[in-house]
């Protein structure tokens, strides 16, 4: 858990207007002739202090055209008392999935809400999940629960489960890597997946019906079902969500030859459905990679979840493709320092110029108004990474005792003194310093929550 309160943070990971999947009516809408079932939970998501988005996704077991769908939000306190509800539409457009952005709530007050879908045999309804709004002002302390990479072939969900008995979070922060997109024979634990835990569709995914068959796919799990009823989350996107190490015009899992399509058609395949299958609020103008945005919990801190992958990265450079075939430590070191001054150019970008300028005036915002911390919901690590000199630390025995190539390339490479991942921010400290540069102008008191790297780094 990360507890933020204004005099201290305490930090730690464990692990209205709809332009958004349906349209709020208030005409008597036809049952639908069919039946349907509710079987990816419910979710909320991107809370303010007057306001939530609310999510669910009707399954159409039979019968054709839209379903409507009755909404209904409580205060947790007086949970027979309506706060709000309506009627929205689950249509083929948006895969099924509706959400509605409930608002005139009062700030810091726990909701539950629930779904229920219309159809000529009856009222079907969904779980009922629990939700809250952020404090409009105040010092009261705020818990979030972040989490990343959640990979479906490498093991059960377990930390989703752990979340979801957190009592009192205020929000659950995902920094990314929600979905993976490698088929069966991918990235993946062999055994897990023979055991019966492997990705639909068993090819990696390309299409936007692929990627929402996989969306799909991972909320039937009851525990990610659970952590999503259980509080409102705040989702930011990195690489898997479309494919590995992608960057604004192209990727490293995306084949140059066109066997795998268009690369702009892919990345909006990817985001479509992310935007249908996740509870945050489409940007202004409908779906695009500008998925960047500020929340608000009281005077405590100000929150602000970066896009770092789709909008503004420059094509990304690796050490892996830059020493292939070298071998002569002079040539090396020639093409390292080749490689470092490509990757300080300060042309490169992580965010592009339109967010750097967002960014810098959120922050100033956030400190002008008294907010005690300034929180980035960032996807790679943004601290200067380089690996220790292990051929300086390590024994002989040991260095002869490592068996996985990865390591055994890492040992060699250390001796370099380099920054070894050049995906992360350590591949733009160009535009690294800018950000800096604009938290200390704003006087930002800045916490970095990094996903991605599947470690724990000191």
């Amino acid at each position: 858990m990360v507890n933020l309160t204004r005099r201290r943070l305490l930090g730690g990971a464990a692990l209205g207007t709809l332009g958004v999947a349906a349209c709020t009516t208030t005409r008597k809408e036809a049952p639908y002739d069919g039946r349907v079932a509710f079987q990816h939970g419910v979710a909320s998501g991107d809370p303010l202090s007057d306001r939530i988005v609310l999510w669910t996704r009707v399954t159409p077991l039979d019968g054709a055209g839209t379903i409507p769908v009755r909404y209904r939000i409580a205060a947790d306190a007086s949970p027979d008392v309506t706060v709000a509800e309506g009627i929205v539409t689950a249509s083929p457009a948006r895969d099924f999935c509706v959400k509605v952005d409930v608002a005139g709530l009062t700030p810091a007050t726990r909701y539950r809400y629930q779904f229920t879908a219309l159809t000529g045999a009856g009222e079907v309804t969904s779980p009922e999940g629990r939700t809250r709004t952020t404090a409009a002002n105040g010092t009261a302390p705020v818990r979030l629960g972040v989490v990343s990479c959640s990979n479906w072939q490498f093991g059960l969900f377990n930390a989703y489960a752990a979340l979801a008995a957190e009592a009192d979070l205020d929000a659950i922060i995902h920094l990314g890597d929600y979905i993976y997109e490698y088929g069966t024979t991918g990235y993946g634990n062999p055994e897990v997946v023979a055991a019966g835990r492997a990705h639909e569709p068993a090819t990696e995914i390309l299409t936007l019906a692929d990627y929402r068959a996989r969306h799909a796919q991972y909320k039937t799990d009851p525990d990610l079902q659970a952590a999503h009823a259980a509080a409102p989350w705040i989702c930011t996107w990195d690489d898997h969500e479309s494919t590995n190490d992608s960057y604004r015009t192209g990727a490293e899992n995306h084949s140059e030859d066109g066997s795998e399509g268009v690369w702009s058609e892919r990345k909006q395949f990817a985001m479509q459905a992310y935007f249908d299958w996740m509870p945050l609020r489409d940007p202004v103008g409908g779906i695009s990679s500008a998925a960047w945005r500020s929340f608000t919990f009281g005077d405590v801190a100000s929150l602000h979840a970066i896009e770092t992958r789709l909008t503004g990265r420059s094509p990304n450079l690796d050490w892996g493709s830059a020493l292939a075939g070298l071998s002569e430590p002079a040539a090396i070191m020639a093409k390292a320092g080749e490689t470092m001054k490509a990757a300080a150019d300060p042309t490169r970008t992580m965010m592009g110029a339109e967010q750097e300028t967002w960014l810098a005036s959120e922050l100033s915002g956030a400190t002008a108004s008294g907010k005690a911390w300034q929180v980035l919901a960032n996807q790679v690590i943004m601290a200067r990474v380089k690996l220790p000199n292990l051929p300086a630390v390590m024994t002989p025995e040991q260095i002869a005792a490592q068996e996985l190539d990865l390591v055994k390339l890492m040992i060699g490479f250390s001796a370099l003194g380099l920054p070894f991942n050049l995906d992360a921010w350590d591949g733009f400290p160009a535009a690294r310093e800018r950000l800096y540069a604009s938290a200390a102008a704003a006087n930002a008191r800045l916490v970095t929550l990094t996903g991605d790297t599947h470690t724990a780094w000191a």
